[in-house]
């Protein structure tokens, strides 16, 4: 469609009525007109073209904290803060990208895909992308995109991810006719942060910004990890998520997030294994004086999360799909509980005086103690950064002004879960 027919068709009854699953009722208008102004933005920037919107969003973590390093399970879902871009295939050799948000402009030679020395950036993660269609043997082509987001920067929801799933969907859809499969989109994602920008990461963040709506992942096979999608209608349960962002840590917290899988992997090592999902709990209780002796009592407890953690999403999973909404609340809390106490990733001990989670976590505790009402976790990798909580709506405005009046103004954020993950929009007005 051109820029006047897409602007036109963000005015009709089916755009709204995709705005509004997308980002609710209260967000639909809003980002309407956000739509609106990257089309506006394209046709500024490129010219009139034959364009086609897209989006993918950030993703949150429910359960399964630090367990995918080690082979386990997670449940996770997608959130309404999203990627969100306008583009169409400029029949050249270059890929043209504008981000508005970050406010970039750049230009990428399909016949030059090698990383920079530096092995940073947008530039070198979506020529990561880009050689990772070729070498999964996909059509690549240029392009030009214009591009903004809202997808909280170091907030634990994946900005990164959100970008590279959106960067998929859009090859896909211009070159190889919408065959890809989104769990696709995430290995190329994974492989775009391993070896374009020297970041060792999983497949968590991909694919939960891929896949849409809550799902789960086993990661028995980290090489072909099972992914499920669960059919449960959070905002019909009147409950919000928050992200409350309680501002990172001075310290150096890489030794800290390293030493998780490693000593996992120690107590895995013990017998032989590569990671605690090769090995049982019971194993572990029935020799736990010589497995203590061999890896140390923190990597013990840690693995004795893992085992427990992997249980309480399969609980989770369960109570989604009977619509038992409480039992996953109390799952929740158990699940920031053992992360506290078990995993023990809610502060450094390099600086035992610099405790911004414990404190966000503490104080929303108190509140939902009052309340009777909501649960309350760490998010993402720990030590420093952001807890979620989730609350009825009633009891969100409250709640913000509450945890804002004592750790900062505009440090949480509203969200829910969206039933859809990286999409070309205009193929579903």
């Amino acid at each position: 469609m051109t820029v006047q027919d897409t602007l036109q068709k963000l005015d009709t009854q089916e755009a709204a009525e995709l705005m509004a699953e997308l980002y609710g009722e209260a967000g639909a208008a809003g980002n309407t007109e956000r739509y609106r102004q990257v089309v506006k933005g394209f046709e500024k920037t490129y010219g009139d073209n034959d364009i086609l919107l897209f989006s993918s969003p950030g993703r949150t973590e429910i359960s399964g904290n630090h367990t995918d390093h080690n082979h386990g399970k997670v449940l996770a879902g997608s959130i309404n803060l999203d990627c969100v871009g306008a583009a169409a295939k400029n029949g050249t050799d270059t890929v043209r990208i504008l981000s508005e948000t970050f406010n970039q402009k750049f230009i990428i030679s399909l016949k030059d895909l090698k990383p920079s020395a530096e092995m940073a950036g947008t530039i070198d993660l979506t020529k990561g992308i880009l050689q990772g269609f070729k070498e999964k043997g996909y059509e690549i082509g240029g392009f030009d995109a214009y591009i903004t987001s809202n997808v909280i920067s170091a907030a634990g929801v994946s900005s990164s991810a959100a970008y590279e799933m959106l960067i998929c969907s859009m090859l896909n859809t211009f070159f190889n006719g919408g065959k890809m499969d989104v769990v696709t989109y995430s290995h190329i994602g994974k492989y775009s942060e391993n070896h374009f920008w020297n970041k060792a990461s999983g497949l968590l963040d991909q694919m939960a910004c891929a896949v849409g709506g809550f799902i789960t992942i086993d990661f028995k096979n980290p090489e072909k990890p099972v992914v499920e999608k669960i059919d449960f209608d959070f905002g019909a349960q009147n409950y919000s998520l928050v992200i409350v962002n309680t501002g990172k840590g001075h310290a150096d917290l890489s030794a800290d997030y390293s030493s998780v899988p490693l000593e996992m992997r120690k107590v895995a090592a013990y017998f032989g294994k590569e990671a605690c999902a090769d090995i049982t709990e019971e194993d572990v209780i029935r020799e736990m004086a010589d497995v203590r002796a061999y890896a140390g009592d923190r990597s013990v407890m840690r693995a004795l999360h893992f085992f427990e953690e992997n249980k309480r999403v399969e609980e989770q999973v369960k109570a989604l799909r009977e619509g038992d909404f409480e039992t996953f609340l109390q799952d929740v809390t158990a699940s920031g509980n053992s992360s506290w106490k078990w995993l023990q990733n809610v502060y450094t001990t390099a600086n035992v005086q610099e405790q911004g989670i414990s404190i966000a976590l503490a104080l929303t505790e108190l509140f939902i103690k009052e309340k009777q009402k909501g649960a309350c976790r760490i998010h993402g990798g720990g030590f420093a950064g952001v807890i979620m909580v989730m609350l009825p709506n009633g009891l969100v405005d409250e709640y913000v002004e509450y945890i804002e009046g004592a750790i900062g103004e505009g440090n949480a954020y509203r969200m829910s879960i969206r039933p859809y993950g990286a999409i070309c929009v205009s193929e579903k007005m």
